[in-house]
């Protein structure tokens, strides 16, 4: 609706008769137009920020090579995605590069961004939680989570026995990506890798209920077959699930120690 200060109803129809124009037409296309422009930049924004959510800390430049958007665009769009809040920018000096040159500034999710994309169904899903610990206790909210990952393992199980132990992380991240996760492995400087979850569709319920967090650690290291420790959650709070999984070899070696073949042989 437009309001038009100082004029009553009946008086802009008054003028619109005085000036002879059909009624506001004109106006209207124009509320139109604007507001279909309107609609395109927001869901443009929305775009922007998921991927950022998505793919972690990223460049102005990566933003606009994948979405096809001039400097200029993306540039107006963290500037509105930075005013309200959703965004947050870091500074990271490229690899290789030692004291010179100018640190590259990169755009995070923040978050009351991620809040922006939290499903609807939390406030449900507590309720069931709750009433289901109230009920049956906590270990039967520990079987439920189970329960839910149980379906990832199902899935990957036998995937995970064709693949190098090497590339297991990349797949589970894959797959925790197509849940919507958006996850990623990268090495670690002090040896194994880590496993990045950028977002959790289930963190305002895991806030209240860590069973989900820890039904999913142990997944983890089934899958990938080594020991798994869980160092950040999104759920406590933390910009990142983070999950340090350790090297192939070194479980290998610990299954091969005289200290575990004794336990073994001693059963």
């Amino acid at each position: 609706m437009k309001y038009v200060s100082g004029k009553t109803s009946a008086e802009g129809a008054a003028a619109t008769r005085r000036s002879g124009v059909p009624g506001n037409t004109t106006e209207s296309r124009a509320e139109i137009a604007v507001g279909s422009a309107l609609s395109a930049e927001r869901g443009t924004r929305a775009r922007v920020a998921r991927l950022i959510l998505e793919h972690g800390p990223v460049t102005a430049a990566d933003l606009g090579e994948r979405l096809g958007l001039t400097p200029a665009a993306v540039r107006r769009h963290l500037d509105a995605l930075l005013a309200d809040g959703m965004i947050a920018p870091r500074t990271a000096r490229p690899r290789g590069q030692r004291g010179r040159g100018r640190p590259a500034k990169l755009f995070a999710i923040t978050d009351a961004g991620r809040s922006a994309f939290v499903h609807a169904y939390d406030d449900l899903a507590g309720s069931a939680l709750r009433f289901l610990a109230e009920r049956l206790g906590d270990e039967a909210v520990s079987e439920f989570a189970r329960a839910q990952v149980a379906g990832l393992v199902d899935r990957l199980e036998s995937v995970m026995r064709e693949v190098p132990a090497d590339q297991r992380i990349r797949v589970l991240a894959e797959a925790l990506s197509a849940e919507g996760y958006a996850a990623s492995a990268t090495e670690t400087v002090i040896g194994g890798e880590q496993l990045c979850q950028h977002h959790c569709p289930v963190a305002h319920v895991a806030a209240k209920f860590p069973q989900l967090c820890e039904a999913e650690t142990e997944a983890f290291g089934q899958l990938l077959g080594t020991p798994v420790q869980r160092l950040a959650t999104i759920a406590n709070g933390d910009g990142v699930c983070t999950t340090h999984v350790s090297p192939h070899a070194l479980a290998v070696r610990h299954a091969r120690s005289p200290e575990t073949t004794s336990k073994e042989s001693g059963r």
